[in-house]
């Protein structure tokens, strides 16, 4: 091994980092970090030496290469089945009991669970044009300068700075409309499981705000909701008609991205993960993810 080889390696968890807060899937993080390595150990030796920061030079790499995948990824969208929603993430410490013995370390345990990753902060992000993404990760996440954000996605740094203004001030409005704490959702989060579970529609009405939504990702794969759902007296019909006891699902309190959240396990295997926007002690987002290729990191049920 170099002496560069283990500073390199060291980088990968920075690397995921950055890619799944702008792609918002695992699966196309680690596919942006391996494409980030390649093209280093592509170069000749004399040229890596040549490196000052190698950190820096890798994540100005995998940035590159988000920022190209999200490009082509707006015209794969156009063939997806459904809604599309970015890839849930478990608690590292939730998931060490369901870990098979001898398994190398997942992706989704290097990520770390900050309000970069909360649901909705990458549902707003989702709905960004691809160079506003990275320029705002790169700069309001990660901190790098506007000059080397200019750099990577081809823009001048007064344009980066727009950019990234534009998107500050969508994060802002997503943020202002949730408001509650991490221990108040969890409250609410446990009211609306039990209600669920005992089809209260009482409770259920109680807990949503009039103007929640709930979308559903199953990819073409599994059934969800065919189109987003807004108004709680049309989503409490779907919570009840699709609940725990008319599933045979086990719902669970788990971390998801960070935030309080349920899924719903069957036969010993997760086949929902459900995240939540609360705001003023109510539900306002409700977010189903089923596609199983999405929940490839929660594949074995959690202790309950």
């Amino acid at each position: 091994m170099t002496t560069r080889s283990a500073p390199v390696t060291g980088e990968r968890r920075q690397l995921i980092n950055v890619a799944y807060r702008m792609l918002g899937s695992l699966a196309d993080a680690e596919d942006a970090a391996q494409e980030a390595y390649a093209r280093w150990y592509a170069m000749p030796a004399e040229r890596r030496e040549a490196v000052v920061s190698p950190g820096a030079w890798l994540t100005t790499v995998v940035s590159r290469v988000c920022l190209n995948h999200l490009r082509s990824a707006r015209a794969r969208r156009e063939h997806y089945v459904g809604q599309w929603l970015p890839e849930p993430l478990a608690d590292p410490a939730e998931r060490t009991a369901a870990r098979t013995p001898g398994i190398a370390s997942d992706p989704a345990d290097l990520i770390t669970l900050d309000e970069s990753v909360g649901m909705a902060f990458l549902v707003v992000l989702d709905s960004m044009p691809p160079a506003q993404r990275v320029a705002f990760v790169l700069h309001d996440v990660f901190r790098y300068p506007f000059p080397e954000v200019a750099g990577i996605v081809g823009r001048t740094p007064a344009a980066c700075r727009r950019l990234a203004s534009t998107a500050r001030r969508a994060i802002r409005t997503a943020r202002e409309s949730a408001g509650t704490s991490t221990a108040q959702d969890a409250v609410v989060v446990r009211e609306l499981k039990r209600a669920w579970e005992t089809n209260d529609v009482d409770a259920l009405i109680r807990l949503l705000d009039p103007e929640v939504t709930a979308v559903g990702d199953g990819g073409g794969v599994v059934r969800t909701l065919e189109h987003p759902l807004r108004g709680r007296e049309p989503i409490v019909r779907g919570l009840l008609r699709f609940g725990p006891r008319q599933s045979g699902q086990t719902l669970l309190e788990r971390t998801v991205n960070g935030r309080p959240g349920l899924v719903g396990c069957q036969d010993g295997t997760v086949v929902t993960v459900y995240s939540f926007g609360v705001s003023d002690h109510r539900v306002r987002h409700l977010w189903a993810m089923r596609n199983p290729e999405k929940l490839r990191s929660w594949a074995a049920a959690p202790a309950a």
